[in-house]
């Protein structure tokens, strides 16, 4: 099968590694017998996305990417295997789809005259309330 991350991207799901492995924290008794939480890892450097995707994955200075390019993701939420499976596969395709969006950049914009103007003209209130205060002590 395929796992589709944006309307021309997919991925192998070949591509993805998951592993169970127990849940950490309180739980009780269930905790410490069943495998409920799923290790997810994948290979960018390895894997079928483009180039651009890519490039953008391996320049984020993220905890869950590796520095040999490796995504690594741990769903623990829900108590059951086939939830944070899914959970886990939907955190990746998200983490994806975020580094490839291309942030917009900024307009320098100056100040109003209007805005310029009210804000001394609290600074100066503020000032003449400080001075009327130092003068009645």
């Amino acid at each position: 099968m395929m796992l589709q991350i944006t309307k021309n991207v997919w991925i192998q799901d070949s591509e993805i590694e998951l592993t169970a492995i127990r849940a950490q924290g309180s739980g009780g008794q269930h905790v410490n017998k069943v495998s409920t939480a799923i290790h997810l890892r994948f290979d960018i450097k390895q894997s079928s996305l483009p180039d651009n995707f890519k490039i953008n994955l391996l320049n984020i200075h993220d905890y869950r990417v590796t520095s040999d390019g490796v995504i690594v993701i741990k769903a623990q939420r829900y108590r059951s295997q086939e939830q944070n499976r899914a959970d886990a596969i939907q955190r990746l395709v998200r983490f994806i789809k975020k580094a490839n969006i291309i942030p917009k950049k900024r307009k320098q914009t100056k100040p109003s005259k209007q805005s310029i103007q009210k804000r001394l003209d609290s600074k100066t209130k503020r000032g003449k309330l400080k001075k009327l205060r130092q003068l009645s002590t």
